[in-house]
């Protein structure tokens, strides 16, 4: 949020008599100032207000180009400076808890997305996420933290709106390497034992969160490319979270189809998804369709529509899916399709 505008400001931006793309240009050119600041320190260094020639010394910093970036902070909102002293703003807050989020995708967006141009004319994807991430740790890290803290803050209500079936006691967590949710079902569910099948180097952080949350024993955690044969049968639930955005349709219609063969009659596939279609605001709305199109260029994966997702499921023979509303992620949705009792497996 670089700029607060009056609706008088804001006026002539939206109605064309002035540039709208300027706004985005400063937009753009803020992130990149915001993210060295949080690398250089500015934020934590600000616990008192502090003069550029206090901060320079704090930070190791050339005073004259420190008073030039504080004074873009200033601009911003992020800082708000009396005399000769900076302060933090309730803005500069939030960093507390988004800035992980605004230093990945300064990285992504900066060093991913170049030949978006390409990817889009061409229909591939552009770049290979993955591959850059293993060779980032830093950016590895950060990408984990809002991992874990999504699933952390999720997990509480899905396992509330999505239950297992009753008498569950064997789930399937397809995708699911960090383990949050399948640690947050067993433990809501003291019968329940679960199985997280992810990619080798996915499953280091979930076999810790396992054995730091004292459920070791009844999560195992079993390495392997989901798009080859699954080899499990007769689980009472699947859970495919977050995994199916990473996939173009047709191969996440595959993996829809290899999940629900793994389910034993009267057993239940649960999906959590981003709804490309659910803009519970324009911001929401924004992010889902720029979200949309990082996956295509870095993953040649895209948001899924919900109809299309329940579509794939009757197509295996489940159950009209249900759908759940997230309170705490309003753009993400749950769909939840049962195989029907009776139904004979091959």
């Amino acid at each position: 949020m670089p700029l607060h505008l009056t609706p008088d400001d804001a006026a002539p931006y939206l109605d064309g008599r002035a540039p709208g793309a300027h706004l985005d240009v400063i937009g753009a050119m803020t992130v990149h100032a915001v993210a060295a600041a949080l690398r250089l320190g500015v934020f934590a260094a600000l616990g008192a207000p502090a003069d550029a020639p206090t901060l320079a010394r704090t930070l190791d910093a050339d005073p004259a180009a420190l008073t030039v970036l504080l004074d873009v902070l200033v601009a911003t909102g992020y800082l708000a400076r009396e005399g000769p002293r900076y302060r933090l703003t309730p803005l500069a807050g939030t960093l507390d808890w988004y800035g992980d989020s605004l230093l990945f995708w300064h990285e992504v967006t900066g060093e991913l997305w170049s030949g978006l141009t390409e990817s889009i004319r061409g229909g591939g994807r552009g770049a290979d996420f993955y591959t850059w991430l293993g060779d980032r740790p830093e950016a590895r890290s950060r990408f984990e933290t809002i991992l874990y803290g999504q699933a952390d803050w999720l997990s509480t209500e899905i396992v509330t709106l999505a239950p297992p079936p009753p008498g569950a006691t064997r789930l399937l967590d397809l995708g699911g390497g960090h383990a949050r949710y399948s640690l947050a079902y067993c433990a809501a569910h003291p019968r329940l034992h679960a199985t997280v099948a992810d990619l080798p180097a996915a499953l280091d952080a979930g076999m810790s969160a396992a054995k730091q949350a004292g459920l070791d024993e009844r999560v195992t955690f079993d390495g392997r490319d989901l798009t080859a044969a699954l080899p499990y049968r007769d689980q009472d639930c699947v859970l495919l979270f977050n995994l199916l955005h990473g996939f173009p349709a047709a191969r996440a219609r595959a993996l829809v189809a290899a999940a629900a063969g793994t389910l034993r009659p009267g057993g239940r596939l649960i999906i959590l998804e981003r709804d490309p279609d659910r803009a519970a605001d324009p911001v929401t709305g924004a992010f889902s369709r720029l979200f949309a199109l990082n996956l295509h260029h870095t993953q040649g994966g895209t948001l899924h529509t919900l109809a299309d997702l329940a579509a794939w499921a009757r197509e295996c023979g489940l159950t009209e899916p249900g759908v759940a509303d997230l309170t705490r992620s309003p753009a993400h949705r749950l769909l939840i399709a049962d195989l029907p009792p009776g139904t004979p497996r091959p």
